[in-house]
């Protein structure tokens, strides 16, 4: 292990996870691989985290993300390669974790093809990206919990070409369909990232009828995925900034490590990015997948930003000037897999600035910035 400005408070030796998420002094871990779908940790002693319950997923699935606010616990449900039981289904898994150390089932949302990737959820409405029957790969869709149990579809967006069913044509000929990988929700804008095809801002005024403000996309210039479009909740040196965090993975073509970029939306019609953000020396030379950046903090406390970094661990960048983000952090944990390398997967911080990482391969540490 080696860190810089980091303690280590306390680690969970767990299966590997997509996502952890802390509310109310529990973590909630959505793990990558079947049979573990979700568990739920203590973390009132962040020294000891203790799993107080754990729910299962079946063959060839995963739940890989997962969310809880006032009581209520959504996971995603999501179809892996190979057969599934014949009544899985993809979609949403709903509980009441009003009692956390025994989280109830309350109902489902169904959805055809793979299932739902990720979403963001505000305790009363989520922002999916699921996969839809007669649209190509995944769209965006808004889903209000106002009743859990049945919950009902409020508004839908996507790449005008993706309604396949609608007799829409594909614009994108041989080059890689739109999917979008997940919305984040500020105020009355989605921020929605789209892979391949960049992130786009939506209106969300009139939930019911999302409309596009603008989009911008880094690829195919360069080759990576679009992961997260993150905004800030706070001005920067008075400018309304978004982070946009690229994924280590499926890359176009070879090309060194993928980083972030703070991108300038002020004016929101014209996003402009400002600057990268990337540890010194990354991009000197090609690396294998999943070396460099995946997915910053959705919670945001301030202009130091940690970031899930893949193989290179925790990384924290202070954004406080925007045109010239700086590493002041770091933490690497000891790999647990036989190849020797880190998989840092998720991070979140909790409402005492806790900061939890989930490695994809096993294991949760938790941290606090010194």
């Amino acid at each position: 292990m080696n860190s810089l400005g980091i303690k280590e408070i306390g680690f969970l030796d767990c299966p590997g996870g997509g996502q952890v998420w802390v509310e109310g002094g529990f973590a909630f871990i959505g793990h990558m691989s079947w049979p573990f779908g979700t568990s739920i940790v203590d973390v009132g002693d962040p020294s000891r985290p203790r799993v107080i319950a754990e729910l299962s997923m079946p063959e060839n699935t995963h739940s890989h993300k997962v969310r809880a606010k006032n009581g209520l616990m959504l996971v995603n449900r999501e179809r892996l390669g190979g057969e599934q039981p014949s009544d899985f289904m993809g979609g949403i898994g709903i509980y009441d974790v009003s009692n956390p150390h025994n989280p109830r089932h309350i109902g489902d949302w169904e959805t055809a093809g793979k299932g739902v990737h990720r979403f963001d959820f505000d305790g009363r409405y989520a922002y999916l990206s699921p996969t839809v029957d007669g649209f190509v790969n995944n769209i965006v869709m808004i889903l209000d919990f106002k009743n859990p149990e049945k919950p009902c579809e409020v508004g839908r967006w996507w790449i005008p070409g993706q309604w396949k069913a609608g007799g829409e044509t594909a614009f994108w000929g041989e080059g890689l369909a739109p999917r979008c990988h997940h919305p984040l929700r500020m105020k009355d804008r989605l921020y929605v990232s789209y892979w391949h095809h960049g992130f786009f801002i939506l209106n969300i005024e009139d939930m019911t009828k999302p409309s596009k403000i603008s989009g911008f996309a880094t690829s195919p210039a360069f080759p990576h995925p679009e992961h997260t479009a993150l905004p800030i909740p706070f001005k920067v040196q008075d400018r309304d900034v978004l982070i946009l965090a690229d994924e280590d993975v499926a890359k176009l073509r070879p090309h060194a490590p993928a980083f972030s970029w703070v991108v300038d939306i002020t004016i929101e019609d014209q996003p402009l990015p400002i600057s990268t953000i990337q540890p010194k020396g990354q991009g000197a030379e090609h690396a294998p997948p999943m070396t460099g950046c995946h997915q910053p903090s959705e919670v945001v406390t301030g202009t130091e930003i940690p970031f899930a970094w893949f193989a290179q661990g925790l990384r924290i960048f202070d954004i406080k000037d925007p045109y010239a983000p700086e590493e002041v952090a770091w933490f690497r944990p000891d790999p647990v897999d036989s190849q020797g390398r880190l998989s840092t997967n998720d991070v979140t911080i909790d409402d005492r600035g806790l900061i939890y990482i989930i490695d994809r391969v096993r294991g949760m540490h938790i941290v606090e910035r010194i």
